[in-house]
């Protein structure tokens, strides 16, 4: 993909740096200027969104990310077909890197609603001498969840590697 963005070049490392951006970004406005004008209209202290109901939006929105990152994918794959890079790995598609945004955006969005509301709900849920525990399950829970991802990549790997196969994970 063209990794070019106004006059900046975007390492291809660096494209999730949106995510921070996003997260940082909402977190801010969420605080600041939404929940006052929704507890204002809902009369309620939080505006009326629970922790529970920030975690289930939290856990939403990846769905509607990982969509958009498959039409994408399609849409970069067939420019790819068309161009005659499909068997080229280091060719670039005519396609700015400004479409992984949207999806980048989104799951930025998703963390912010479901961190935030998970360590809100902990914390309710422990006295306040506990409350260091809320911060530690939160990380412990995502620690879990990267260590079955690595799990699962490792299992696919070597399920599609077999029989002299290539990887669907190429090395």
């Amino acid at each position: 993909m063209d990794r070019q963005i106004f006059i900046f070049e975007i390492p291809a490392g660096s494209v999730n740096v949106f995510l921070v951006l996003t997260l940082t970004i909402w977190l801010i406005f969420y605080d600041r200027i939404l929940l006052p004008l929704l507890a204002r209209f809902t009369s309620k202290p939080r505006g009326g969104l629970t922790s529970k109901v920030r975690m289930g939006i939290g856990l939403l929105l990846p769905i509607a990310a990982r969509a958009m990152s498959a039409v994408v994918e399609t849409i970069r794959r067939r420019t790819a077909i068309e161009e005659g890079l499909e068997d080229q790995p280091d060719g670039v598609v005519n396609m700015s890197v400004a479409w992984l945004l949207p999806p980048i955006i989104l799951l930025g969005l998703a963390e912010a609603f479901n961190s935030i509301g998970q360590i809100e709900f902990y914390y309710s849920q422990f006295p306040k001498s506990r409350s260091s525990i809320a911060v530690a399950l939160f990380t412990f829970g995502t620690a879990v969840a990267d260590l079955i991802g690595s799990g699962l990549v490792d299992v696919v790997d070597r399920v599609t590697s077999k029989g002299g196969q290539e990887s669907w994970f190429v090395k």
